[in-house]
């Protein structure tokens, strides 16, 4: 069975009953691990060498677009997007596989909430919330970015590891240098309708986020939970 089809397969699970997903109560990471394949690569979704997410990281998997285009044999989970993430960690695509790993600073006094919605008509309703606005944050642009994953338990086409596919991703800038407006909530903040990418199960779908300085230090991070109404 293809990649594709695995995926395909996974689709047909049942809905989950929830009326939104969010990072609420869940455990601080202290660090982000991404993960980086070439689509060009076909065994390193099955290498037994990868990285597992270890207590407290927080794991994304990101597949590149290879240079062989739509015959590389994982084009069809491929985003471009995923060209953007290593120019902003000052990487160049690998041939096959890379790794990074961050230790998440932490925000004294502030925290980040992450949520989505229920699927509908192909899209997420998501949300990414910092609040209060931190002092460190003054006078500078930090960068928060939101990463719509299709989380993937371990053994799907043989992966070793449980992975969080990125199937679409949100970039925005938080500009403390701008003063808030009076009657303003002390808050950066960004909502928007990402669209489920095809062939990807709706229902496994949740939302990663973290913050950046203007140095790219990882300064918080937070993913969402769905759990099930009873």
């Amino acid at each position: 069975m293809s990649l594709m089809a695995a995926f395909v397969a996974l689709a047909a699970g049942q809905a989950r009953a929830q009326s939104f997903c969010a990072s609420d109560g869940q455990p601080r990471p202290a660090q982000l691990l991404e993960r980086f394949i070439n689509a060009n690569c076909e065994s390193c979704w099955a290498d037994p060498a990868t990285p597992k997410a270890a207590a407290g990281q927080l794991a994304l998997d990101w597949v590149l677009p290879g240079d062989k285009g739509e015959d590389a044999p994982l084009s069809a989970v491929a985003a471009r997007e995923a060209l953007d993430r290593l120019a902003a960690l000052r990487q160049g695509p690998p041939a096959q596989t890379l790794a990074s790993t961050r230790p998440v600073q932490g925000l004294k006094g502030a925290s980040l909430r992450v949520a989505h919605g229920l699927p509908l008509s192909g899209y997420l309703g998501t949300s990414i919330e910092l609040k209060p606005i931190p002092a460190a944050a003054k006078g500078r642009q930090w960068t928060a970015w939101l990463a719509l994953v299709e989380t993937l338990p371990a053994g799907t086409e043989g992966s070793p590891v449980e992975r969080n596919l990125v199937r679409n991703v949100l970039q925005t800038p938080w500009d403390g240098r701008k003063p808030l407006a009076k009657g303003s909530p002390n808050r950066f903040f960004d909502a928007r309708s990402m669209s489920i990418a095809q062939g990807a199960n709706p229902e496994r779908m949740r939302v990663l986020g973290w913050v950046e300085d203007d140095k790219g230090r990882v300064l918080a991070a937070a993913q969402s939970r769905c759990t099930p109404q009873k």
